[in-house]
């Protein structure tokens, strides 16, 4: 079932769990991603960088028509949209979800550019996510954790001038892949105090990969209701392949090793998200016209 972003984080919301967003850029992945949530009867949002496939359009039709025929809800977004031309590819590609990332830029242009977004895509039905403060890199952690952190009364204000639909914070995550004997630390007070100040406003965690299980867990039971996870899921496929046995015919099996390894990983955040169980069927008359 395709859905809009929104559909999916507003009831996450209420009902306290984070839906997962793995990213993909190709079949195989995005496949493998739906099938893991139809396992767990979870919903599902697909995350695609701009660049992540070389033809946007012909990849949103295939997202689009998987998504449409998987027997849970799925949401197709994209992520980290660095400009409008590339926000306008996506929802033209039948995306229902895009992000508009300015968190690097001052807030005024933030909230300026952001609510451009919100214009355009709001009058086809596609949700918006934005992020205030900004998610750094995991290889420069010492420097980027406490450079941009999400201040909760401006998180409010954000949301008010911007009418987004979901809102990325910096609690202490950051991108990438952390130098040995780093670990991220979540600043769970500042969670709590954001989703307060919003009023219970969907947020968004990026930068999830090398983040320890249990301060996953307590994070999307805080308010965390969108988890964004790619590099987990990448090592977890190098994992298997380094594991397999692939001499001589055995090389034919190296994709089904690859969907195993996204299928149980992906799997296991789903129920850390608290999102197992959580699918549901919207009737086709609250979807947006868009896509129904």
């Amino acid at each position: 079932m395709l859905v809009t972003m929104k559909q999916l984080l507003d009831r996450a919301s209420k009902e306290n769990y984070a839906v997962a967003a793995p990213n993909v850029d190709n079949e195989m992945n995005a496949r493998a991603c739906i099938e893991a949530a139809e396992d767990a009867q979870a919903p599902l949002i697909l995350d695609v960088a701009y660049v992540a496939n070389p033809d946007i359009f012909m990849f949103g039709r295939i997202l689009r028509e998987m998504a449409i025929q998987s027997s849970v809800p799925v949401a197709i977004n994209l992520d980290h949209g660095a400009s409008l031309q590339q926000v306008q590819a996506a929802i033209q590609a039948g995306f229902t979800a895009v992000m508009m990332d300015r968190s690097s830029c001052p807030d005024e242009k933030n909230i300026d550019d952001v609510s451009q977004v919100v214009e355009l895509a709001h009058m086809v039905g596609v949700s918006v996510e934005a992020e205030l403060g900004h998610v750094g890199m995991a290889n420069n952690y010492d420097v980027d954790r406490n450079a941009a952190l999400t201040s909760p009364s401006a998180a409010a204000d954000y949301i008010a001038a911007t009418h987004v639909d979901c809102l990325a914070v910096a609690i202490g995550t950051a991108h990438g892949a952390y130098p040995r004997g780093h670990v991220p630390y979540l600043d769970f007070e500042r969670l709590a105090e954001i989703k307060k100040a919003t009023g219970g406003f969907p947020l968004v965690l990026h930068g999830s990969s090398g983040t320890d299980d249990e301060s996953l867990r307590k994070a999307c039971a805080m308010g965390i209701n969108k988890v964004n996870v790619s590099n987990d899921l990448c090592k977890a496929v190098v994992a298997q392949i380094k594991d397999g046995d692939f001499e001589g015919n055995k090389a034919y099996g190296v994709y089904d090793q690859i969907i195993l390894a996204l299928k149980t990983k992906l799997t296991k955040l789903i129920g850390i998200y608290g999102s197992t169980g959580k699918a549901w069927a919207p009737s086709v008359a609250g979807l947006p016209r868009a896509i129904r």
